[in-house]
């Protein structure tokens, strides 16, 4: 009886260490899958400022902690077990999901760029119903949007972040999983948080409380927000195409193995092959938007219209 208690102890404590072996590579597997998000998480962060402009400055945090809020819990209840439980029982369908995700980043980022080259039509106030709406049903209606955009950006970040965990231990899958889920919710919105309060940081350090220096410096970050702002929009916009583009790139045998060979091409030079790749997924993503673009126009008009 003592000898079968003692192999047990030593087949627990063989468990044990396994499993702390195990768990050790689970810093430097969170680190790899959120360098492989990063394009999302660049899009994710230069999308979401745009939902608290126009709004009331003393509510911005707290419309930015109302999105992030949503965002993890998504993240952790939603897409983070419908990754497992797909990757279980029915991992060929990962890759045409992140596909599909790709195909509507590649079209918001055609729409955006589209709408920055296209002629504005004159708008005529007497042929349009202004609907009138409350401050609080404006927040409530910015919010459910960025929800809704976050939510693809998000879907995107789990399935590469399960991608990258496949093979693994299902305990370290999972904290992998919440550990990505956590650290790239509170680094986008913090990040974000910060960018929208920049420019009251600015007013508070120009004030009178502060040497001339200081004051200067304050100045200036409230005249330089507005320009990051804009270029923020671009580099959210280009990220789309490029991250969407790049996505399907990779579920097409062709293409994957495409890029795989221009990137060994300029092997010698990897910021080279990085601008590389990124340009040519960014023009193909492009491509791709315009394409479903007219899709989705055709299908319109295709539809019978209402009497």
């Amino acid at each position: 009886m003592p000898s079968g208690l003692f192999a047990l102890l030593d087949d627990i404590s063989a468990l044990v260490k396994v499993s702390a072996a195990s768990l050790d590579d689970v810093p430097a597997q969170v680190a790899k899958t959120t360098g492989k998000v990063s394009g999302i998480v660049i899009d994710d962060t230069a999308v979401t400022p745009k939902y608290v402009v126009g709004l009331d400055p003393s509510r911005e945090l707290s419309i930015i902690y109302q999105i992030a809020k949503k965002s993890l819990i998504n993240k952790i209840l939603i897409l983070s077990p419908a990754a497992l439980v797909l990757g279980y029982f029915a991992p060929w369908a990962i890759t045409p999901i992140l596909m599909l995700g790709g195909a509507y980043l590649c079209f918001e980022g055609y729409e955006k760029v589209h709408s920055m080259f296209s002629k504005h039509h004159e708008v005529h106030p007497e042929s349009e119903q202004v609907k009138a709406i409350t401050p609080e049903e404006l927040e409530k209606e910015r919010v459910t949007g960025a929800v809704r955009t976050d939510i693809i950006l998000s879907a995107e970040i789990m399935a590469i972040a399960y991608s990258q965990v496949t093979g693994q231990p299902i305990v370290n899958q999972i904290i992998v999983m919440l550990a990505v889920a956590v650290f790239i919710t509170v680094a986008v919105y913090g990040f974000v948080g910060l960018i929208v309060k920049a420019d009251d940081i600015g007013l508070h350090l120009a004030g009178e409380n502060f040497g001339p220096a200081t004051q200067k410096f304050g100045r200036g970050i409230v005249k330089f927000m507005p320009s990051f702002l804009r270029i923020l929009s671009y580099v959210g916009t280009a990220a789309m195409l490029w991250v969407g583009a790049e996505i399907i790139a990779h579920g097409v045998p062709f293409t994957s193995h495409l890029l795989h060979d221009l990137e060994h091409a300029l092997a010698n030079v990897p910021a080279l092959a990085w601008l590389a790749k990124v340009l040519a997924c960014g023009i193909g993503g492009l491509i791709l938007g315009f394409l479903i673009d007219q899709v989705v126009r055709l299908v319109k008009k295709m539809r019978p219209s209402k009497a």
